[in-house]
């Protein structure tokens, strides 16, 4: 699954928003680009689990591949 974050990212905060996927589901295979502003995530849960730890980090996304 893909998601598109809204706010910018920065390279210091990319582990901060990985740890919080993977407060999600702990197995969940996590990667951010910071070019794109967009960050994928391999994971078995439904995509829409992901996006209360997005909220909590402070970042606004939204789902663009499921």
């Amino acid at each position: 699954m893909k998601f598109s974050m809204k706010n910018e990212i920065r390279s210091d905060k990319v582990s901060t928003v990985e740890y919080a996927m993977k407060t999600v589901d702990a197995d969940a295979k996590v990667n951010v680009d910071i070019g794109t502003k967009r960050a994928s995530v391999e994971s078995r849960l439904m995509p829409e689990k992901f996006l209360v730890a997005f909220e909590d980090e402070n970042y606004d996304v939204i789902i663009v591949e499921a």
